[in-house]
C-alpha cells in the first residue's frame, strides 16, 4: 500500500496491518498471548506505521521527482514551452489520429540583430515574450512549442482561416513591441498526411513570408 500510494496512506495501511494482528490474537488466543495490549502489539504498530509512513513518503517523492524529470525532458529551458521532442511527439499523435489540424511555424524576423545591437539578455528577454504571447493566445487544446532558436510552432484544431486571423493577431501585438515575426501554415490532411509533409510545406511557406515581410520593410525604409 505504501509503495502505491503515499506517507499518510502508508501509515494508516501499517496501523490497520496492527489491527489485523490484535484480532488474530482475540480470535486464536492459543496462538499467542490472549492480552492484546501487549508490549509486543505496540511494538508492531509502531514498526508498521513507521515502515507504512517512511516507504510511501519515499514512494510518493520518487513518483513526483519522475514526474517533474517526464515533464522537464519536454519544456523548453527558457520559455517553458514544449521543445523540440514534445512538438514531434504531438504531431505525429495528431496525424495518427486523423482529426484535421493546423499547424503553424513562426520565425521572429531579423533577430540575430537584436543580439548583436541589444545583447543576448535582450534576445531572451524577447523569445520570453514571444513565448508568453503564444501561450496567452493559443487556446487549451492547442500545443505550443520552441522548435529551434527563434522558431516557434503551433498545432492546434482551428481551421485554417481561424488560425491565419490568430497569426495575424499575434503579428500585431509584437509588432507594437518592435517584434516583427512571420508565419508559415499548412493543414492535415489537405497539405499532407506524414509530420515530414506539413513540416516541409510550412517550413517553405515560412521562409517565403520572412522573404516577403523582409522586402516590405526594405521599400517602406527606403521610401
Amino acid at each position: 500500500v505504501a509503495l502505491a500510494s503515499d506517507a499518510r496512506r502508508g501509515a494508516a495501511a501499517g496501523v490497520i496491518a496492527t489491527a489485523v494482528y490484535a484480532a488474530g490474537v482475540y480470535v486464536a488466543p492459543h496462538v499467542a498471548s490472549t492480552s492484546i495490549l501487549t508490549a509486543s502489539t505496540a511494538i508492531r504498530l509502531v514498526t508498521f506505521a513507521g515502515a507504512g509512513l517512511l516507504v510511501g513518503w519515499y514512494a510518493s517523492r520518487n513518483r513526483s521527482l519522475v514526474r517533474q524529470l517526464h515533464e522537464r525532458a519536454n519544456e523548453d529551458f527558457l520559455t517553458g514551452l514544449g521543445n523540440t521532442r514534445l512538438f514531434d511527439e504531438e504531431l505525429a499523435n495528431r496525424c495518427g489520429d486523423a482529426r484535421p489540424f493546423t499547424l503553424v511555424l513562426a520565425d521572429l524576423d531579423d533577430f540575430g540583430q537584436v543580439n548583436d545591437i541589444h545583447g543576448h539578455e535582450a534576445g531572451n528577454a524577447a523569445l520570453q515574450r514571444v513565448a508568453d504571447v503564444f501561450r496567452e493566445s493559443a487556446g487549451p487544446a492547442a500545443v505550443v512549442a520552441r522548435v529551434g532558436g527563434d522558431e516557434f510552432a503551433l498545432l492546434t484544431y482551428r481551421p485554417v482561416g481561424q488560425a491565419v486571423e490568430l497569426c495575424t493577431r499575434l503579428a500585431r501585438t509584437l509588432a507594437a513591441e518592435s517584434l516583427h515575426i512571420s508565419f508559415g501554415t499548412t493543414s492535415y490532411p489537405d497539405d499532407g498526411a506524414t509530420p515530414v509533409e506539413l513540416f516541409r510545406k510550412a517550413d517553405d511557406r515560412l521562409f517565403t513570408a520572412k522573404l516577403l515581410n523582409r522586402n516590405r520593410r526594405t521599400v517602406v525604409a527606403v521610401r
